[in-house]
């Protein structure tokens, strides 16, 4: 089992910036894949961005160069440093957990809004 709590939403205008953070209750270097995702309203949740264990990133086309993915392994956090928002990038942000692809564990969101 993993809880995980994220924080660090908020309001911006567009071109601002956010960073948001996931602190898991266990230890981040035994979780396979670390990852955000989002859902705005009326959508399906999206990927934005994971991270493994061994430091891999991968980025979501609709955010890469703009956001980037990065972890503290001491503090069991994952971070998603969002720059140069757009108004497209408001939803509601999840960190997810996934460990083998067998056992997948989410955080209860957090909300960034980006007014243009």
């Amino acid at each position: 089992q993993v809880q995980l709590v994220e924080s660090g939403g908020g309001l911006v205008q567009a071109g601002g910036s956010l960073r948001l953070a996931c602190v898991a209750s266990r230890r981040i270097l035994s979780i396979n894949v670390m990852g955000w995702y989002r859902q705005a309203p009326g959508k399906q949740r999206e990927l934005v961005s994971t991270i493994t264990s061994d430091g891999r990133t991968s980025y979501a086309d609709s955010v890469k160069g703009r956001f980037t993915i990065l972890r503290d392994n001491a503090k069991n956090t994952v971070y998603l440093q969002m720059n140069s928002l757009k108004p497209e990038d408001t939803a509601v942000y999840y960190c997810n957990a996934d460990i083998d692809s067998i056992f997948k564990f989410w955080g209860q969101g957090t909300q960034v809004t980006v007014s243009s």
